[in-house]
């Protein structure tokens, strides 16, 4: 019986040391996911990288320039936007 226990608990360590991997590759990491899925969920964030909304357009621009950035602080994005960037529009 202690032999069986023992065999046990070395099989269980081997199998933990051989499948195991702490440092796996993100994409390896949801494998188990179908590959269809995957895929289209890809597209999609890719999609959404291209194609910002116009306020995190501005709000990044807002953040390039330190004194919107101090203004956005206090006020919000949207009206250190237009405070600092509102009136160069022409039309």
């Amino acid at each position: 019986m202690r032999t069986l226990i023992i065999l046990t608990f070395l099989a269980v360590l081997v199998m933990a040391a051989t499948c195991y991997d702490p440092f796996i590759n993100r994409r390896r990491a949801n494998d188990f996911i179908q590959a269809d899925t995957r895929l289209g969920a890809i597209t999609q964030e890719r999609i959404r990288e291209r194609t910002k909304a116009p306020h995190e357009r501005q709000r990044e621009i807002c953040e390039d320039y330190y004194p919107c950035e101090l203004y956005a602080y206090r006020h919000g994005y949207a009206a250190a936007y237009k405070h600092y960037f509102g009136k160069r529009r022409t039309k």
